[in-house]
């Protein structure tokens, strides 16, 4: 039997979504089961069986259990205290190896679990083993303190070496080794405090809005600190770099004395491996669902990949406020069937979304005759003309567009003052050095370069229209840099390849991704998207391989002549921050 563990944590605050693909609880424990049992219905009964005894007798009560079946696998979790979450661990792997050993004769199950406990079927011997463990791992002092920290409203982070209360200016932190008494911790927390928090989730846009949100609250004097997909950034200044678009990036800022006002990127893997990091937020934002990374922790559809978007719903605090895309159909859709009412974001102020907020008196964002318009607070601000905004290059980049309505909503809801808004838009994207790694430009001798993110077909739709707004006005070709991360299915490389090569581009140049092979052997992922392209009717003269990313964006652009465009979608950090070192040096050397 293969199982795979992880611990992970979906705070609450006391309120719950409940749905057939949805598990909310404050903490708690998830096991990755394969193979033939894992879709069995008397197994999943025998599990929920163990793991109700097992928490009755190690004294958990109201525990949570769902059994969520995926295509090749089922995510068995149960909610445990937050003290507890090793033993949690072991009990869901404990009642799941007992309950599949029991059926072995119907399923033909392997008793030979790898790495099992020898009390498998042994329940009091199991119990007595876990309340061990359980006593081994309490910490009720710690508890105690988060339930203090929890009662004045003040947020908690917690990980594996420290416990904080409060955020950014107003944080304190202890090892969880050297915790206070509860007389110190009272007597602490004189100036702790919560700062005005924003996450920021999606498929597509999540970094871009990122950016945008914290420019605004930094014009307002609010001191942003964000985290996202290109490292952790305080008061301008890069204090990690790398992907921290998970729970390391939001402790990071949130426990960053510096401070003011947090934003925080939570990408889908970080949520579904480790769950979200923070207890509490003013906002939160979800950009649009698009097909992307189908097959990793249960995602196998659109609903699936909505309903992990919105795990981030519970964590708004009570007079917070979900901005959703009211165009995206899938995450309407989804977002309704649990009850959320929302703010929203539409190019369409006929919307019939858009309408539906603006009766009930949310905000809105929408454009009307080119400009931004925002509806809040029974306000109505226009923030400005679309093509006088730089990140939308004259309107072409109607992904920008989105991105810009998603962060004035999420700004208005932190305190962000209208003017403040309007000024960032108006400048935001004038240099590239605002929003690096996305829709950055070049222009060196004659050929145009567009470097970005974009990682999925919809991301790479929406870049090839601001490629081909731009190549309308030079009469040149386009050349497309493509490649996709090794842990894709190979239907979503294939999809890529198809977008692509619907683009119509004059050349391809395909690569692997650098640090991005995810399992894959080198070369393999070109290989599919090589049969794809030619699948959907592109002409094989017009692509070639070359699978260092680096070396094939420079040969991308050695094609090029004066007048082409040449699109370079770019995923691995180093061969990024080197292909752009090299353009900045006048693409020579």
């Amino acid at each position: 039997m293969d199982i795979e563990e992880r611990e992970s944590l979906y705070f609450d605050e006391s309120r719950r979504l409940t749905g057939p693909n949805l598990f909310f609880a404050e903490t708690g424990a998830v096991l990755e089961a394969l193979g033939p049992a894992s879709h069995t219905l008397a197994a999943h009964h025998r599990w929920r069986h163990y793991v109700e005894h097992l928490s009755i007798a190690l004294g958990w009560h109201a525990t949570l259990c769902v059994a969520r079946m995926h295509k090749a696998s089922t995510s068995l979790a149960l909610s445990a205290p937050f003290d507890q979450l090793f033993t949690a661990t072991e009990v869901n792997e404990w009642a799941w190896e007992t309950a599949t050993a029991e059926l072995q004769p119907e399923l033909g199950v392997s008793n030979a679990f790898n790495g099992a406990p020898n009390d498998i079927d042994d329940v009091q011997a199991a119990i007595t083993r876990l309340r061990a463990r359980a006593a081994e791992e309490r910490n009720a002092h710690l508890v105690s303190l988060v339930v203090a920290a929890r009662e004045l409203r003040l947020a908690v982070l917690l990980d594996d070496e420290t416990f904080s209360v409060g955020g950014g200016s107003g944080v304190c932190s202890w090892p969880l080794a050297n915790l206070p008494s509860a007389v110190a911790f009272e007597r602490q927390l004189s100036g702790v405090h919560n700062i005005p928090t924003a996450i920021v989730t999606g498929s597509n846009g999540k970094t871009t809005t990122v950016r945008l949100i914290a420019a605004m609250a930094d014009a307002a004097g609010m001191q942003a600190g964000y985290c996202c997909t290109e490292g952790v950034f305080v008061a301008g200044e890069q204090t990690f770099s790398g992907d921290y678009s998970g729970p390391a990036g939001a402790r990071a800022v949130l426990r960053d004395g510096r401070v003011g006002c947090a934003v925080l990127e939570t990408a889908r893997g970080g949520v579904l491996r480790r769950g979200l990091a923070v207890s509490r937020a003013d906002v939160a934002v979800v950009t649009n669902i698009s097909a992307d990374h189908f097959g990793e922790y249960g995602i196998d559809n659109l609903d699936d990949l909505a309903d992990a978007k919105l795990i981030v719903a519970p964590a708004i605090r009570e007079t917070g406020v979900l901005v959703l895309n009211a165009e995206d159909p899938v995450l309407m859709r989804r977002s309704s069937h649990f009850g959320l009412k929302a703010a929203v974001f539409a190019g369409d102020p006929q919307n019939v979304h858009v309408l539906a907020a603006r009766d009930a008196g949310r905000s809105v964002c929408t454009v009307e005759s080119g400009r931004i318009v925002l509806f809040h607070n029974n306000a109505v601000s226009d923030l400005g003309a679309i093509t006088q905004m730089p990140l939308t290059c004259g309107g072409a980049a109607a992904y920008n567009v989105a991105n810009i309505m998603a962060a004035s909503l999420a700004a208005a809801a932190l305190g962000v003052s209208r003017e403040c808004i309007a000024t960032v838009l108006g400048k935001f994207g004038t240099t590239r050095f605002d929003n690096p790694g996305r829709l950055e430009q070049w222009s060196i001798g004659g050929v145009h370069v567009l470097l970005d993110y974009a990682h999925n077909p919809a991301g790479l739709a929406g870049l090839m229209r601001v490629a081909n707004a731009l190549q309308a006005t030079t009469g040149g070709r386009i050349g497309l840099l493509l490649g996709q991360a090794g842990n894709r299915e190979d239907d979503d490389v294939v999809a890529l390849a198809r977008m692509a090569a619907q683009c119509a581009p004059d050349r391809i140049i395909l690569k692997d991704i650098d640090g991005m092979l995810r399992g894959r052997a080198p070369g393999e992922v070109p290989v599919l998207l090589h049969a794809a392209l030619l699948g959907a009717g592109f002409d094989a003269q017009r692509i070639s391989t070359l699978l260092p990313e680096l070396d094939a964006a420079k040969q991308l652009f050695a094609w090029a002549v004066a007048g082409d465009v040449v699109v370079m979608p770019m995923h691995g950090i180093a061969p990024r921050v080197a292909i752009r070192q090299w353009l900045d040096g006048g693409a020579v050397g």
